[in-house]
């Protein structure tokens, strides 16, 4: 499982999916619109988790005009 910044793409960290359950972090509760919006499953089996990094969570709140586009920090 690994956690990918979805503004910049930025690899931020990973887990190793024998040792964590989607259950265990709380995505069960997720709706199915967040779930497709968070999470990517990969052909080979693995899980991408869209999440934004610090670098790009500063960078939106400094210039709140970066929502308005697609990719803003891309």
């Amino acid at each position: 499982m690994k956690y990918i910044c979805r503004s910049c793409g930025t690899m931020i960290g990973h887990l190793d999916p024998t040792q964590v359950t989607e259950r265990a972090l709380g995505f069960d509760c997720l709706t199915i619109e967040e779930r497709q919006e968070i999470l990517q499953y990969q052909e080979n089996g693995e899980i991408h988790v869209q999440i934004i990094c610090e670098h790009c969570q500063e960078a939106l709140e400094r210039h709140p005009e970066l929502h308005l586009q697609s990719t803003p920090l891309q």
